[in-house]
């Protein structure tokens, strides 16, 4: 079986990351910090090269103090 992923969705997902993580003023460094991920997922999640876990974004919820529902928010 093929993974079938929707780049176009990934890319607006990330573009909406960014823009809340500019919001409340945070480096992508404070946020993997923070949400306790790896060095890089941050910025690979923000540029949509990576399908997310679920459990992932809401850790970054979490460490944005938003609601989940906001970055899917667009």
């Amino acid at each position: 079986m093929t993974k079938i992923r929707d780049k176009d969705f990934l890319k607006r997902f990330g573009e909406n990351l960014r823009k809340l993580r500019e919001q409340k003023g945070m480096s992508q460094e404070e946020l993997y910090f923070r949400a306790n991920l790896s060095k890089n997922q941050v910025g690979n999640i923000e540029r949509g090269e990576v399908n997310t876990t679920i459990s992932t974004a809401n850790a970054i919820a979490q460490a944005l103090e938003i609601d989940l529902f906001e970055l899917f928010r667009w």
